[in-house]
């Protein structure tokens, strides 16, 4: 079983100033500190006015509603399985009466901030929806009733919405705690199916942040092991770092409670408190006497170490727990604020402020067009992303060399170019279709162009899908910068996305247009000055005797099936040998030599071209025809500049969101600076 006081070696532990103020009890005198004289004693004893202020800035921070900005607080969270007992601790520690009632007596989050106050007369209100009603002593159990109903509705229905309990009182413990609805699984007439999903949820809420301490009550009647409360705890603190149990209703089981506490089955880091419940219409003072006559008199319970007994135990342990906790967690809240605080002023800083004339309107918009053209120069044109350094899909110009060596590959790779396909069939049918009154052996012209019509016409829907498919990368590039820098004037930025698009779509297709007349350029006839035509075609043409004498036969041993061409690999021939005439082979093979040459041109330059050409159009685009954009947002009767003057409610929303965090988070940066000289910090190693 842990110690609440313990600490891991080598952390930082937070020392409060005061924690010395208590002396610790001799052993021998332990038994008076539970006697008659103890029990008629004030519940918690004098250094509340130290832990006070550490207490109050927490409480204001909660008021403020600091959690909403993501800034966790330490708070001291009561869960417990229905009917454990629950509400009699929460009333021994306040000493007020809570509402009872069979069934769920908690249907909100009960908020119960403890303050020792010397006065003659206690002071007591409820906070809920925004106002402060006071409430007199013996009316505070009505008064709770009606603000649920209030917030929760009638019924037996429950609610997140908290509910607090101020009780300024003389000899009460200064705590903040969260009482929750306890835990049912079946539901009861008027309450909806889905009841224990609900408080589970809302627990899991609470208890799941790590600067939470959950108190978990347990009845002494029931096997620890298998109370829901503990399996909940354990999900969020497996080991019970954060976990102090208070075992109730001691009277009603004190046979084996003493080996339960001490065997601590279900981890219980911070340990246990047993307490006797008060009975009936016994008064807080008469409850407090009758439990240290019952764990002094009793067989059973006077065995138990008397530093884990009684009322006034629980309350020091949680007031000596809450303060470590607050001051702990003080300096990572003052640095999660601080942090919350310069974010969201920068965020605000960042917001374009309210425009209020065409004039502004009119520069605002010359200037977010310029910024978003030159984030486009960057992406598509320089190769410059320092705007989208993770995203790598808006790294525009090296994605073009991907799509580009892509397209490269797919038409180097093609059917088309497949060299060893049919070998000489197309040439020898060309050749054929070609014939005419000529002279003998002579090479048609026409029968090398109808053969490269084909294979262009045949590889030409390749550059157009690559056109096709850039274009659209460069939409969507456009369309995400564009809302970028227009997200926070909605209304021109649907308006400015729509004249990008078409814009970009004009330029799509007059992109795809050229692209078909290189198409058809190449279709047109075949030309080429690169000398390579000349070099790869004399290269080839070397292997054309042996090629001829391995199908003709005339060299001497049995006809191969398969020629090994150089170039080319193994070349399926059989089908060749059906033609007796040589010359028509011949010429045959010197077309392909021809075709392949110019082919092997061709590609390269139909890359070349498709490169040249893409960037030329985005050049322009960058440079020159997204100031379109900006003229037809202008429009004739300055439509784009009005837009500009109308913001949009989510852009106002989160501004005023803004303005407020930051109030809310000044002040708390306020407060929680006006206690920081309060908590001392020391290296674990010095303690």
């Amino acid at each position: 079983m842990g110690s609440d006081d313990e600490s891991d070696s080598g952390s930082i532990d937070v020392i409060i100033d005061y924690e010395d103020s208590q002396p610790a009890t001799p052993p021998m005198e332990q038994p008076n500190v539970v006697g008659a004289a103890a029990a008629q004693a004030p519940i918690i004893s004098s250094y509340n006015d130290k832990i006070r202020p550490l207490l109050d800035v927490i409480d204001r921070l909660r008021l403020l509603m600091v959690m909403k900005e993501g800034i966790q607080l330490p708070t001291i969270v009561v869960v417990g399985d229905q009917s454990s007992g629950k509400s009699s601790v929460l009333e021994s520690l306040a000493g007020v009466n809570l509402p009872r009632s069979q069934g769920i007596c908690t249907r909100v989050p009960l908020i119960i901030k403890l303050q020792n106050h010397a006065r003659p007369r206690p002071e007591l209100y409820l906070e809920y929806n925004g106002k402060m009603v006071p409430v007199e002593e013996p009316q505070i159990a009505t008064a709770i009733n009606i603000a649920t109903d209030e917030i929760a509705g009638p019924g037996k229905s429950i609610s997140d919405i908290p509910l607090t309990l101020v009780v300024r009182k003389d000899g009460v413990p200064d705590l903040t705690m969260v009482d929750l609805p306890g835990i049912t699984r079946v539901p009861v007439h008027g309450q909806p199916d889905n009841i224990y999903e609900q408080i589970r949820d809302i627990i899991m809420q609470y208890i799941t942040p790590k600067e939470s301490i959950i108190l978990n009550v347990l009845s002494a009647t029931v096997d620890f092991s298998t109370c829901e409360s503990i399996r909940m705890s354990q999900q969020v603190d497996k080991n019970g770092e954060r976990t102090l149990a208070v075992v109730t209703k001691v009277d009603r089981a004190p046979e084996g409670l003493v080996d339960k506490v001490t065997a601590d089955d279900v981890n219980i880091g911070l340990g246990y408190v047993c307490v006797r419940n008060r009975i009936g219409d016994e008064s807080y003072e008469e409850a407090r006497k009758e439990e240290a006559r019952l764990f002094e008199t009793n067989a059973h319970l006077s065995c138990i170490d008397k530093s884990i007994v009684g009322v006034h135990v629980l309350a020091q342990k949680l007031v000596r727990i809450q303060a470590n906790e607050i001051a702990k967690c003080l300096p990572e809240i003052v640095k999660n604020i601080s942090a919350k605080l310069e974010a969201n002023v920068s965020e605000l800083e960042k917001m374009p402020k309210a425009l209020t004339s065409d004039a502004d309107a009119t520069q605002a918009m010359m200037r977010i067009i310029q910024a978003a053209k030159e984030s486009l120069k960057k992406l598509l044109w320089r190769g410059e992303f320092d705007e989208y350094p993770e995203d790598n899909t808006k790294h525009g110009t090296a994605l073009f060399v991907e799509m580009l060596n892509r397209f490269s590959y797919e038409l180097h790779n093609c059917e088309e170019s497949n060299l060893s396909k049919d070998f000489l069939t197309e040439e020898i049918k060309g050749l054929e279709d070609a014939k005419g009154i000529e002279l003998p052996n002579f090479l048609p012209f026409e029968a090398f162009l109808r053969i490269l019509r084909k294979k262009v016409e045949r590889i030409s829907y390749l550059p157009i899908k690559f056109t096709e498919k850039y274009w659209d990368y460069i939409d969507d590039v456009v369309m995400s910068v564009l809302t970028r820098h227009w997200e926070m004037y909605y209304h021109v930025k649907v308006f400015a996305k729509g004249a990008a698009h078409n814009l970009v779509q004009k330029l799509r297709e007059q992109s795809i247009n050229r692209v078909k007349e290189i198409v058809e350029m190449e279709k047109l006839t075949g030309y080429t000055c690169n000398p390579d035509y000349m070099m790869e075609w004399n290269k080839l043409m070397k292997e054309q005797d042996h090629f001829i004498n391995q199908i003709s036969g005339t060299n001497m041993g049995p006809l191969p099936c398969c020629v090994n061409l150089q170039g080319f690999g193994e070349i399926q021939v059989e089908h060749l040998r059906q033609h007796s005439n040589v010359s028509i082979l011949q010429q045959a093979f010197a077309l392909k030599m021809r075709m392949v040459a110019y082919w092997k041109i061709f590609k390269v330059r139909l890359v070349d071209s498709m490169a040249l050409h893409l960037q030329y159009h985005v050049h322009n685009l960058v440079h020159n025809d997204i100031d379109e954009i900006m003229k037809e947002l202008m429009g004739p009767d300055g439509h784009g500049i009005k837009m500009m003057l109308v913001e949009s409610p989510a852009i106002v929303a989160k501004r005023e969101k803004l303005k407020n965090s930051i109030k809310v988070l000044k002040e708390s940066k306020d407060s929680v600076a006006k206690v920081m000289d309060r908590i001392v910090v020391y290296d674990a190693y010095l303690v």
